[in-house]
């Protein structure tokens, strides 16, 4: 999100007209194509991340291989099935897992279309929804949905609500959620013309739909996703639901905030 948030800034600098009211109507599939969905692959690559783990590819409806990395805890108490944020693939996302596998859970990883190992690219948001339920539905061939956890950071967030507002999930973890992806774009450029987003994200909407117990995590210092976000959205909680705010926390480094690795080993007993 910081990436697409800095290219964004980056394009009104060069196409605003000083003196016109008119708002920026840029070409939304152009930028959402070049700074969501990369075109960066790792064919060839091979991964030396701590702990046990293997690779695994999933093929979706329309026969593209999707690629992941499920990550092994020594005694297994269930899964969580991760969905990171647009900065980098699983290559980079992966230094994470330990987090989650020394809490006793597996942790699969998976790269959408475009990213990493994933052949194919993401051309509207309902197929990339069709990618995650087919992902979701193997997932559960091998863990009881009742053992499943979805985690979502940044721009995963909206994916994962939306999935998990189609199923039945243990837990819905969010990481620096948005309110929506429309929300967002206008919270830092209102300048610009959304009418034309081929993307939603739409957290707000789906999160009203998830019957699971949700947990936000959102730092108050973050530059990338307003906290506010997550405060707008904790107007649809349920009783058991809950925002917890990392004081003087930004939006990627999670992984080493003492509050939130507290909290999350508490989720996890």
């Amino acid at each position: 999100m910081l990436l697409l948030l800095l290219f964004i800034f980056s394009y009104l600098v060069v196409h605003a007209q000083a003196n016109s009211k008119a708002k920026v109507k840029p070409n939304w599939n152009e930028i959402l194509e070049e700074q969501l969905f990369p075109s960066k692959k790792l064919q060839d690559s091979t991964f030396h991340f701590q702990g046990k783990y293997e690779e695994k590819f999933i093929t979706t409806a329309d026969h593209v291989k999707l690629h992941g990395i499920l990550f092994k805890a020594d005694k297994s108490k269930g899964l969580i099935f991760y969905l990171h944020g647009s900065n980098g693939a699983v290559d980079t996302w992966g230094k994470i897992a330990n987090i989650y596998t020394d809490n006793g859970y597996d942790l699969f990883m998976l790269d959408y279309r475009g990213y990493g190992k994933s052949e194919g690219k993401v051309t509207n948001e309902e197929l990339l929804y069709s990618d995650l339920q087919i992902v979701y539905d193997n997932l559960k061939q091998h863990y009881p949905e009742d053992h499943i956890i979805i985690i979502g950071q940044s721009m995963g967030t909206a994916l994962a609500s939306t999935i998990a507002s189609h199923n039945a999930p243990k837990i819905l973890i969010l990481q620096a959620p948005y309110y929506s992806f429309e929300d967002w774009t206008q919270h830092i450029a209102p300048e610009l013309d959304t009418s034309g987003l081929p993307f939603h994200f739409d957290n707000a909407s789906a999160l009203q739909k998830v019957k699971c117990r949700t947990i936000i995590f959102h730092g108050d210092q973050d530059k990338a996703v307003y906290f506010d976000s997550s405060i707008k959205l904790s107007r649809f909680f349920k009783k058991q639901d809950k925002l917890i705010r990392l004081a003087k926390e930004g939006h990627n480094d999670f992984s080493k905030n003492k509050d939130y690795l507290h909290a999350i080993a508490k989720l996890l007993r």
